[in-house]
Parts: C-alpha cells; structure tokens; sequence
C-alpha cells in the first residue's frame, strides 16, 4: 500500500478531535470521513480539515481503509465491529470495550479478516517508554500515580476503566508475568462508579505493582517508578522528563534521563498506519489491551463488591 492510506474518525470529542488534527497533519494519510452522532460537531471538523462529514457507518467505511474509533466506550464494540467486518483496519480507544466478552469477539474477529486492531493505550508512545523498555529486564517494584481534575467526561466507566488502564497495560507488558494476587481500595466521590482506586499488583515472579488513580484531583500527575536490582527509573509522562538512580558505593547517584520529546498521539498513530500500510502487528494489540481489560475489571469488581459491602 504505497499510496495514502484513506483515514477516518468515528467520535469527534475531547480525543477523537485530536486523532483528526493529527491524522489531518500526517505523511502518507489522507482524512477522508469524520463520522459522530452530533453532525454539527462533524461538519465543523470536517470542513476544518476537508474531509466529509458522513452520518452512517456505511458511509464511513465506503470512504476509508483505516479508521481511529475514539467513540464513548459502550459502542467500541458495534462502531469497531462494524469496520472489522467490512475489512477495515481499526484504532479503538482504551478501554477496547467495557466488556470482556466483547473484546474477546473484536480480537477474533480482527484476526479472522486479518486486519489491524490496535488499542489506543497510548502512554506506550510516550518517549519516556523507551527507557523503560531498554534499561529494565526484571522490574521488582513498580509504583505508578495518574492523577487528574474531574474531567467531565468518560462517565460511562469509572477511574479504573478510564486512566488507571493506562498504568495496567504499561505494567503488564514491562512485567511479563502471570498476575496471583490483587488488594484494592476505591470509592466514587462524584460519580456512581470510583473515582479514586488503589490496587497492589503481585505477579508470579516475585514483582510488585502499587497503582493510584483519581479523577478528583486538584492536580494533574503522570508518574511512574519501576525499581529493579541495579536501582530505579522514575518518569514524568506528562512532562517528558526522567532520572535513573542507581546505586555508587554507599551512596545513590542520579543521571538525568534524555528524551526527545514528540507528542505521542502522533507517534501512535504512525505506527498505527505503518501496521496498516506494512501488514505487521501493531505496537498495542487487541490481546494487549484485552489483558489489560482483564485486570481493570478484575479491579473493578472488587471495589464494587466492597463499595456495596459498606453500605447501608
């Protein structure tokens, strides 16, 4: 596929916007369609980026190859389904789904028709990832915080299913090891579902994992620690930043971390066309972000059943 590859949006809100702003901007893609049940909101983006504006699914597909799906998490499963099944190759937003049966069925049928299914976690495209990824071998302990304002906004899942996933992912694919044991805390503050939740992860191999999340912040917070034999890593997401401690006789030294930073909805995204246009698997796959799903609900459902249990 050496010619562009035609690209659309199904959802154009706080993120989907984003996705056409930069899809509007890369090499080798062309913005054809903007799809989103508020039609004003798709023809003002639409005519920003000269793409058409379409208002069924069936227009959508006939006008792409590709398409980022960042439409509310309950229609990941019949949006992206319904690309899947006409041969299209598909972002979706995290959460693949709310539902893991229904992430299970777009992994199937993604591999069925031999398409692209790539999740949208996209903290794995921050700069900051790639020292994790080539200085730590055998992380022991892991501490991750994301903290945020209320958002108003991905009300259909709480805090867990809307940015702790982000930490879940990231975790799992740094530790590579069975998960044996999961204590949770979490309340809702403002919503019906949690907006802060703590959950301490142990894995098989001996690794530990402590994850905070809160959506009732008054701060915003992206970091991470990952400690391994030699010493730590702690990064800054959102500021692209970073230092490693490792241990020098009796005392610690710290080394700045080098990152060049870029933002890394663009760098998702290209690798996304890069799967598309080359055949290969993508970055994020289905089963990755479907394990990550797993977990999320695992740490769910046990804030629930505990929620439930304090009640009157």
């Amino acid at each position: 596929m050496s010619e562009r590859i035609k690209v659309g949006v199904a959802g154009v809100g706080a993120m989907g916007k984003n996705h056409a702003r930069v899809l509007a901007s890369l090499e080798g893609a062309e913005l054809t369609a903007i799809y989103d049940l508020d039609q004003a909101r798709a023809q003002e983006l639409a005519s920003q980026y000269h793409a058409k504006a379409v208002s069924t699914l069936e227009e959508l597909t006939s006008l792409t190859d590709a398409v980022a799906v960042a439409v509310p998490t309950v229609a990941h499963r019949s949006v992206a389904g319904h690309l899947l099944e006409h041969g299209r190759h598909v972002l979706v937003e995290k959460p693949l789904s709310d539902s893991l049966k229904e992430a299970q069925e777009l992994v199937a049928l993604a591999d069925a028709k031999k398409l692209v299914l790539q999740v949208g976690h996209i903290e794995r495209f921050n700069p900051v990832m790639r020292q994790l990824e080539e200085r730590i071998k055998l992380p022991r302990f892991i501490e991750a915080t994301r903290l945020s304002p209320f958002p108003n906004r991905s009300m259909d899942v709480g805090v867990v299913l809307d940015i702790m996933i982000h930490d879940l992912e990231i975790i799992l694919h740094l530790v590579r090891s069975p998960v044996v044991s999961v204590d949770t805390v979490g309340m809702p503050v403002l919503t019906r579902r949690e907006d802060i939740a703590n959950a301490r992860i142990r894995f098989e191999n001996g690794c530990v994992a402590n994850v905070t999340a809160s959506r009732v912040s008054d701060k915003k917070m992206r970091k991470i620690q990952v400690f391994h034999l030699e010493g730590y890593i702690s990064l800054d997401y959102q500021e692209q930043t970073g230092h490693i401690y490792r241990r020098d006789g009796m005392s610690i030294a710290r080394e700045e971390v080098l990152v060049e930073k870029e933002e890394p909805l663009k760098l998702e995204l290209a690798a996304f066309l890069q799967a598309v246009r080359e055949g290969s698997q993508p970055k994020v796959t289905g089963q990755q972000g479907t394990d990550a799903l797993h977990l999320a609900i695992r740490i769910t459902e046990d804030i629930a059943k505990a929620t439930a249990a304090l009640r009157p």
